[in-house]
């Protein structure tokens, strides 16, 4: 899938975003060539040789994510915020829901561990959140991640939003929505040798051994938050904190002193 590339920003406006850092415009190349780009701030005060890598949601960019830097660098943590294949300056011409992203991912882990990051933790956004916890079950690159709004199920997760689409009643829009993501999976395998089948962050929660963190707003309308609970029972140790009155991606807005709190300690904690 190809999604409209919402701009990355330029570097001296990041700067501006926490001056006692700093920022560089950093590269890597994935598995399949293509040449994913982002940013690495570190704090100039104290660093801790901790490291968070920050990934976005579809259609966004590496600019969307820096606003959770600062919470980070002020306890000493450098940052990653990649641009996602397809997205923002990186290369590659598809979106592929974690099916290529998640090694790219793991790519990024590892550049962070030859700069000195000692211990490298993930935060994700929506998609980014379905990524890490897919990049998790692979390789514990992580020590710990927090996934935010994250799909469950691709299938499901595409066809709950086809229905929202279709000003059509329930008893017709249903059976349509699954014939709609249908074909669209068996055409990106028939011309791009896509399999999508094989998105299944629930397959890797059970997988997993990466101590997960599920946030997710209780008014999430793009995805609902029931993909966080399923996601939740598939691996018995993961916690799950559902934030009321949240809607997607925005627990940090909506409650932003426990955000934090959450976020830090269960870094902190692993």
């Amino acid at each position: 899938m190809r999604v409209p590339r919402r701009a990355s920003g330029d570097l001296e406006a990041a700067e501006a975003i926490y001056p006692g850092a700093a920022w560089k415009t950093v590269r890597i190349h994935a598995r399949d060539g293509a040449v994913l780009e982002g940013w690495f701030v570190r704090p100039i005060a104290k660093p801790s040789g901790r490291c968070v890598a920050v990934l976005h949601g579809i259609a966004d960019s590496r600019s969307g994510a820096a606003g959770f830097a600062p919470m980070f660098l002020a306890e000493g943590y450098s940052v990653l915020l990649p641009d996602s294949r397809g997205h923002g300056r990186s290369g590659g011409e598809f979106v592929t829901y974690g099916l290529l992203e998640k090694r790219d991912v793991l790519e990024w882990a590892h550049w962070m561990r030859g700069g000195g990051c000692a211990e490298i933790y993930g935060l994700g956004e929506s998609l980014g959140a379905s990524i890490l916890i897919q990049a998790s079950a692979i390789e514990p690159a992580f020590r710990a991640v927090v996934a935010e709004c994250p799909f469950a199920d691709l299938k499901a997760a595409g066809e709950y939003r086809v229905r929202g689409m279709l000003p059509l009643p329930g008893w017709i829009s249903t059976p349509a929505a699954r014939i709609i993501v249908a074909s669209g999976i068996a055409y990106a395998r028939l011309r791009y040798g896509l399999d999508f089948g094989q998105v299944a962050p629930i397959t890797a929660m059970e997988q997993t051994t990466t101590p997960i963190l599920l946030i997710h707003g209780m008014e999430d309308r793009r995805t609902p938050y029931c993909h966080s609970q399923r996601l939740s029972q598939a691996k018995p140790s993961a916690v799950l904190w559902l934030v009321p009155h949240a809607d997607h991606v925005s627990a940090s807005s909506t409650d932003p002193s426990e955000f934090r709190l959450r976020v830090l300690d269960w870094f902190a904690r692993h």
